[in-house]
């Protein structure tokens, strides 16, 4: 069973940064994959960024891809994601999740964190 607790988020203008943070409770952080997801009002979940477990492997939804970063420190047993140059199309909750394999579908994610808000004004 792992738990994820997220913080990080708010309401910022279009070109800011925000940086999310995971946090995973159990010894066996560094086994799963980590991925970011997203759910804007009115559409599905959609997937942003998912890391392997330790952390070499990762790869990005096009539409944030070389604006956003994915890291994670397993001593920490923490994910984060660094968001830069922010849009207002990148409005929406902000889920971290868990899987036991990086090639993983959005089902294929058993724990999930809470969800924080990421709202950017124009």
């Amino acid at each position: 069973q792992v738990q994820l607790v997220q913080s990080g988020g708010g309401l910022v203008q279009a070109g800011a940064s925000l940086r999310l943070s995971c946090a995973a409770s159990g010894r066996t952080f560094r086994v799963y994959a980590m991925g970011w997801f997203r759910q804007a009002p009115g559409k599905e979940r959609e997937f942003v960024a998912a890391i392997s477990g330790n952390g070499v492997n990762t790869h990005y939804a096009d539409s944030v891809k070389g604006r956003f970063t994915i890291s994670r420190e397993n001593a920490m047993n923490t994910v984060y994601l660094q968001m830069n140059i922010l849009k207002p199309e990148d409005t929406a909750v902000y889920y971290c999740a868990a899987s036991t394999s990086y090639y993983s579908y959005i089902d294929d994610y058993k724990y999930w964190g809470q969800g924080t808000q990421v709202t950017v004004s124009s």
